[in-house]
């Protein structure tokens, strides 16, 4: 690089109005304090800082993750998501009141029994009361495989909504931190299709289920799989997860036990697969725990369906 003569004072190569003795320790070209970035030794150019960020490898969570999960922004995401779904319920609710089709959105606020459930919550199938006779309807069974997602974000009533969303955002925000993005989606969505093949499994015909609580139950049993890789306690989750069990079967008439544990089994595969990776082939190991899950709830759901009796049996 030309020197400038002796008697030149240097200025800043960004701002040449401004005169600098300062240079880029990398680069050498004079800076002034506006362009100075600290670095280890002196200070750099703007210049030379944003070559280093795109030569730098972006850091990585103990299990593989970015760093950019500790915002929490999938949980949010996943909350709002939850939030609005219940809020188009209610709507429902009070145009299906307004055609004078009956209910009402306070009543969706309450029961959340709205026109969004009649077509999301999952329904393994229908009988006939009293006959056992399967009888064709707008149920798992019959080809309507989507509830088995759709029903992980409807929830009934506003209790309901706000104890698993309280639930979400505790639990989720250090999974997330610890797993990153991605990861935590996937074990989200994941540990919600377990609880709700286990429900088709189950669950009693013509009884209609919906909620995150599946969900929730699997980040319980991934908390405290994430802990015990990282050599923390989990005396301060599972106390939390026995009492919930408690409560689970003492009001199983009311709340889905087999979407729980159907959460928690599958909650607790994914993150000993997301845990105990090895090192050098760990997003390929993670990458075949999603797709070993995911063609693992395939199986027992296909397995159940040929359960089912055909229309006019039982």
């Amino acid at each position: 690089m030309t020197q400038p003569p002796a008697n030149v004072v240097p200025v800043c190569y960004r701002h040449p109005n401004r005169e600098t003795y300062v240079r880029c320790t990398r680069c050498d070209r004079p800076i002034c304090p506006d362009c100075m970035n600290e670095a280890s030794v002196g200070f750099q150019c703007p210049d030379c800082v944003r070559d280093g960020a795109r030569t730098q490898r972006p850091a990585r969570t103990a299990f593989g993750g970015s760093q950019a999960g500790a915002a929490g922004t999938v949980t949010i995401t996943l909350i709002v998501i939850n939030v609005l779904v219940f809020i188009i319920g209610i709507i429902s609710s009070g145009r299906n009141a307004a055609d004078g089709l009956g209910g009402g959105g306070l009543g969706g606020l309450l029961s959340g029994s709205t026109p969004l459930h009649d077509w999301g919550a999952e329904v393994p199938y229908f009988t006939a009361r009293g006959s056992g006779i399967r009888l064709p309807g707008n149920s798992v069974a019959d080809g309507h495989w989507y509830q088995l997602f759709t029903s992980i974000f409807l929830h009934y009533g506003l209790l309901h909504l706000a104890m698993n969303m309280w639930a979400l955002w505790v639990l989720g925000r250090p999974l997330e931190a610890a797993l990153g993005r991605l990861r935590f989606l996937a074990l989200y969505l994941l540990c919600g299709l377990g609880g709700s093949v286990l429900v088709f499994l189950l669950s009693a015909p013509n009884v209609a289920s919906a909620g995150a609580s599946g969900a929730i139950f699997g980040m319980f049993s991934a908390l405290i799989v994430i802990l015990r890789k990282l050599r923390l306690s989990v005396a301060s989750v599972l106390p939390v997860l026995i009492f919930n069990l408690v409560v689970t079967f003492s009001f199983s008439g009311y709340i889905s036990w087999q979407a729980h544990v159907g959460g928690l089994i599958t909650g607790a595969i994914v993150a000993a697969g997301f845990a105990y990776a090895p090192a050098k082939q760990r997003t390929a190991a993670q990458v075949a725990t999603v797709a070993g899950t995911l063609v693992l709830l395939a199986v027992v759901f296909a397995v159940g369906l040929s359960q089912v009796p055909a229309v006019g049996t039982a």
